[in-house]
């Protein structure tokens, strides 16, 4: 393990940009952070518990980074709006934002309540529409900038979390629209779907959950789970100058999982095969933690 995060794109790619980061205390987000921060960006990290969030900063300036962070609810317009506009105050400017924040409880259907229901809603699909509303009204509509939304695998269906597969839809088309609508600002958005990725959000479900979690990677031609830091390196791409005509896209990150069908055979890569240098896994988070499911197992 290096002590530094190792990207895989050029020192100072996003030399001078300001990056919001929602979620940016724990998982992905933090993660996305890091390498933002390793890449020269001044990321600004929003969520709701300040202690995690002082926590990734701290990681960061330790680091050689820079990073400041402010306390937000992203489902509350009237907190969203003060935040960003202090952002904008700060820095004079928002160049990227990766609308990360979410989650999302396992449950059928049939057991979700309204209010269950409009939270999960709230949280995966308004929020991220009022963090991004905001910083184009407040900086991007004059400036440009970029947009990545994370969303999820939710293509055919998301069976225990149908909340969550509508607000990630709502979010995948929401990125379509605000690409054809904003375009004419220099704005470019897209998203990133995470497969099943090792992120700390699988220390928030049930324990009865584990066996089901654990054999989950069985049902990905890759034979794995992927990791926090090929989720980031997505997201830092496509808020690069090397994704410059790309927008309005999802950059799915799931090892092909989408693809697997009835009927035909899952032959899963043996040791050997996962790690050739197409496929082995992309290990450039210097401070990533194994979720607690997985660890002795």
């Amino acid at each position: 393990m290096t002590s530094h995060y190792r990207s895989a794109f050029a020192p100072g790619l996003l030399h001078g940009r300001v990056i919001v980061v929602t979620g940016g205390g724990s998982g992905i987000g933090r993660c996305t952070a890091h390498e933002l921060a390793s890449l020269g960006a001044h990321v600004v990290l929003i969520g709701r518990n300040l202690a995690k969030l002082q926590d990734t900063a701290g990681e960061i300036v330790a680091d050689g980074g820079r990073a400041s962070f402010h306390a937000c609810d992203i489902r509350h317009e009237d907190t969203v709006r003060t935040v960003v506009t202090a952002i904008v105050g700060a820095h004079g400017r928002i160049d990227g934002l990766v609308n990360n924040a979410g989650g999302q409880y396992i449950t059928p259907l049939e057991n979700i309540s309204a209010k269950g229901w409009q939270a999960v809603i709230d949280t995966n699909l308004t929020g991220g529409f009022l963090m991004a509303r905001e910083c184009y009204v407040q900086s991007m509509q004059e400036r440009g900038g970029s947009i990545v939304n994370i969303v999820a695998d939710m293509w055919g269906s998301m069976p225990g979390m149908g909340h969550s597969g509508a607000a990630r839809a709502g979010m995948v088309n929401f990125t379509e629209t605000a690409a054809l609508e904003w375009a004419r600002s220099g704005v470019r958005v897209n998203a990133v779907a995470p497969g099943y990725i090792a992120s700390s959000g699988m220390d928030h479900y049930p324990p009865e959950a584990g066996d089901m979690l654990r054999a989950m990677r069985k049902t990905v031609p890759a034979g794995r789970f992927g990791n926090e830091a090929e989720t980031s390196a997505a997201i830092a791409f496509l808020l690069s100058p090397a994704a410059a005509f790309i927008s309005g896209t999802v950059l799915r990150v799931d090892g092909a999982r989408p693809q697997a069908r009835m009927g035909w055979p899952m032959e899963l890569p043996d040791a050997q095969a996962q790690q050739r240098p197409a496929v082995r896994p992309y290990d450039g988070f210097h401070l990533a933690q194994t979720p607690r499911v997985f660890q002795d197992k």
